[in-house]
């Protein structure tokens, strides 16, 4: 059996610098292009995406289990689809250049995230 995650431990790191970068982004350099509003969608996707970070490295040194690769996978995609669309939607926006497709992307990485819970809870109630 693996004893760590390698996948969630990489996620996590690069979740967890990222979300400090673009967090220090849309507090210094993208304060005064936005709305409030506009910034504090922006930070809520800092916000999820570090959330996860921290969760995805604590599964990362968990022994990794099948139901706990795939919650991992979905977490992954789901932090991935969620914060980048509301990045994306709240920069495009803010810079005249809508990108509205990104728009039902947002909940669906959201959905992921909730998925990817769901799953952690099934393994954790077998155990």
């Amino acid at each position: 059996m693996e004893i760590v995650n390698t996948t969630a431990l990489i996620a996590g790191t690069i979740y967890g610098s990222l979300a400090i970068i673009f967090g220090a982004f849309g507090a210094h350099a993208l304060k005064k292009h936005m709305t409030t509003e506009r910034l504090e969608s922006f930070e809520v996707g800092v916000k999820y995406q570090m959330y996860h970070a921290i969760v995805l490295l604590v599964l990362g040194i968990m022994p990794a289990e099948l139901h706990i690769k795939n919650a991992i996978n979905i977490i992954i995609i789901g932090v991935f689809l969620f914060s980048f669309s509301i990045y994306g939607l709240v920069l495009s926006a803010t810079f005249k250049k809508k990108i509205k497709v990104l728009g039902p992307i947002t909940p669906l990485g959201g959905l992921c995230m909730v998925i990817g819970w769901i799953m952690l809870l099934i393994q954790f109630i077998k155990l």
